[in-house]
């Protein structure tokens, strides 16, 4: 099963080159004639054809869209690198058949691949080939499913991944795609503006970028979805043939679905497989649709929009040549380009859930709308067979796996004149939070310190560590720039934790920076001076220095302003000119009531109420409140779990918690949550100018 690919056509001036199958064409980029970024693969098909006549039987892929290897431009992996990516049934929709008196009505299920959409197939193509190429860090901008899809994959292959995403994707998609460790931006401008973004990323940094439907693997994935159709409709009405349906209907943002899968019922078409073309039902979000007005304009080329749609995984404003190539198929075959209010997306997806049994994404509601449309205006035909991609199903990470600190945030100016200063000064702000600062100590009160320090004059990324066993572990899974750390720590302590950094060839050239209030002796002098970039003396330091320091040793230009210090550790909010946020997590209405009203009398505060833990867990990753008043006992999620879960959160910690409750805490249950828990009021016991003391202490 070795691939046939052999060389590679330029889409737009008809160039040819032999291939190159080392790399599955992803070192193929641009024409040599023209310049032109759009190469597409091609392949032995003389040999190919009476292979695949024959039959597909008794292969090792027969499960997968492996199956198809010899049309595509990378040969398989070992089996064990699989992930069953393909192979998704093709379910006869009997119910939207009888609703609309339509028999032969088709869901190609692709819910049923790895992480639950259609990408799966482009990722596992793409990292395969990337593997082969060797490349261990990549870039890619996303609306959401490809995300998910390429974070998994890459981390079974054990690369790099950076997404970049609109702050329109759904959080629930940031947090799985953060989950198989992605890092995630954020970037507060268009998906158009985003892959932008992630292109100059890419450039400065010297790493791979994905090319979605340029790329020539990504492309060629999903023809295999054209493979299957024609298979199992094959197989469903002439007892092992290969058929070709009549329509063939997807929801589009950029449009590498039914770019590929055009490409793979051409490919049969040419082999002799099936007799005829399918005609396209190209369908579109109204808010997001520049094919569906270009097409009706009768443009040869899609004007850019700007997104104005909530189905956020299709709001591509400016689908480029793309548009041009699926014009040219949707003509071919007199197919149809249609745009769907959101409306009737939303209404479509409890329709198909409550009438089929089908849970599926917006993006994958958007196209049975469309069905729904082209079959009510009668433009599919009595008795046509039609195939509809349900793209995914939308699957949620709980936020308080993570909370809101996953992701890296990227603001671009509104203004457009001022985008491209803008876009320098938020890259140069970008390469300030990609670099991971890692502080290592037993201390949390210690760590909190090192995190504020450094956070009032940069946004590095900070993490903790409790001691040296922790502190290796993290350093495997998110290898940091620069190491913070104590030396006296129980368990591994930090003279064994840098014996094993340095005797590592992957972590030897990461500085190490030593606080810590130990006493040293000469030869701990000696092997701190061999294995570290300095050694500061806790609570005897000079903040500005420590800082440049840190800066210097990091590449970058020292700290040019300098905050209060005080100002910055102890009131960071206030500090920026923001009011500090106060959290009551209170059930009881009559104590909330009150609790508030006392502290509104502190001046210069944002106050926040939630009824249950499971809201207030949430406002608290959301909000990152400055103090969190806390009742014990509570709806869905009591006080202890909130307690317990903050205390495994390095990101959470460092909040101040009261707790106001009517329960009282054991010394044992004191004792476990003294480390997050600042001052307890027990509400039997009520005293309003004390409640008012340790709400100022709190605060600072």
């Amino acid at each position: 099963m070795r691939s046939a690919f052999n060389r590679t056509v330029c889409l737009e001036c008809g160039h040819s080159e032999p291939a190159d199958s080392s790399t599955g064409g992803l070192s193929q980029t641009v024409c040599s004639a023209c310049g032109s970024g759009w190469i597409d693969a091609r392949y032995d098909y003389d040999a190919v054809a009476p292979i695949w006549k024959a039959g597909l039987k008794d292969l090792e892929c027969q499960d997968t869209l492996w199956r198809y290897a010899q049309l595509l431009p990378v040969d398989p992996p070992p089996p064990a690198a699989q992930f069953n990516e393909g192979g998704t049934p093709l379910i006869r929709l009997t119910q939207y058949e009888q609703l609309y008196e339509h028999p032969h009505i088709y869901v190609k299920d692709e819910r049923r691949n790895p992480t639950g959409s259609f990408k799966d197939r482009q990722a596992a193509l793409t990292v395969t080939a990337l593997q082969r190429m060797g490349i261990k860090e990549i870039a890619l901008a996303s609306t959401g499913n490809a995300a998910v899809a390429y974070a998994a994959y890459c981390a079974r292959a054990g690369i790099k991944l950076w997404l970049f995403l609109t702050s329109l994707v759904l959080a629930e998609k940031m947090r799985e795609a953060a989950l198989y460790g992605a890092e995630i931006v954020k970037v507060s401008g268009s998906y158009d503006e985003t892959k932008g973004v992630a292109a100059e990323f890419a450039k400065r940094r010297g790493i791979y970028l994905d090319r979605g439907a340029r790329g020539i693997p990504g492309k060629e994935s999903m023809k295999t979805l054209a493979f299957e159709i024609a298979e199992q409709l094959g197989l469903t009405f002439d007892g092992g043939g290969w058929r070709c349906p009549d329509w063939y209907i997807q929801a589009v943002s950029g449009g590498i679905g039914p770019l590929g899968v055009w490409k793979g019922f051409e490919e049969l078409y040419m082999m002799g497989l099936i007799d005829r073309m399918p005609r396209l039902g190209i369908i579109q979000a109204a808010g997001c649709a520049p094919m569906v007005r270009a097409f009706a304009a009768n443009k040869e080329k899609a004007d850019p929009v700007v997104p104005k749609t909530l189905i956020t995984v299709l709001a591509t404003g400016d689908p480029g040549y793309s548009y041009t190539l699926l014009r040219q198929a949707a003509l071919q075959t007199n197919g149809a380009m249609l745009a769907i209010e959101d409306g009737e997306t939303f209404a479509a997806m409890r329709r198909i859930a409550s009438k089929a049994g089908f849970s599926v994404e917006p993006a994958a509601a958007v196209a049975f709308a469309g069905l729904e449309k082209l079959l009510h205006d009668s433009i599919i035909r009595p008795g046509e067979t039609v195939v509809v991609n349900c793209s995914g199903h939308t699957f949620t990470a709980e936020s308080h796996i993570l909370g809101d600190r996953y992701a890296l945030e990227l603001r671009l100016d509104s203004q457009p004149e001022a985008r491209r200063e803008g876009l320098s000064a938020a890259l140069r702000e970008l390469d300030e939070q990609v670099t991971t600062i890692l502080v290592v100590d037993d201390d949390p009160n210690a760590r909190r310190l090192i995190r504020r320090l450094l956070r009032a004059y940069k946004q590095y990324r900070v993490l903790e560590a409790r001691g040296g066993m922790e502190a290796l572990e993290i350093v495997r899974d998110t290898p940091p720039d620069l190491i913070v750390c104590d030396l006296t720590m129980p368990g591994v302590d930090g003279f064994a934790m840098l014996d094993h950094l340095k005797n590592d060839p992957a972590t030897a050239q990461i500085p190490v920076v030593v606080i810590s209030a130990k006493t040293l002796t000469e030869q701990d002098r000696a092997f701190l001076k061999q294995y570290s970039e300095s050694i500061w003396t806790k609570s005897a330091f000079d903040t500005r220095q420590l800082v440049d320091h840190i800066v210097r040793i990091l590449g970058d230009e020292p700290v040019s302003v300098i905050r209060s210090t005080s100002a910055a550790l102890e009131k960071p909010n206030e500090a920026a000119g923001e009011p500090r946020r106060v959290l009551i997590i209170e059930d009881n209405p009559a104590d909330a009531r009150l609790a508030r009203r006392i502290i509104e009398t502190v001046k210069g505060l944002q106050i926040t109420e939630t009824a249950s833990g499971r809201e207030g867990l949430k406002a608290i990753y959301e909000q990152r409140p400055d103090l969190v008043l806390l009742d014990l006992n509570l709806p869905d999620l009591d006080g202890l779990t909130i307690l317990e879960i903050i205390q495994h959160n390095s990101d959470l910690k460092e909040i101040p918690i009261i707790v106001h409750s009517a329960r009282t805490l054991s010394s044992e249950e004191r004792a476990l949550y003294s480390d997050v828990i600042c001052g307890i009021i027990e509400k039997a016991a009520f005293d309003r100018s004390e409640f008012i003391l340790r709400v100022t202490q709190a605060l600072g």
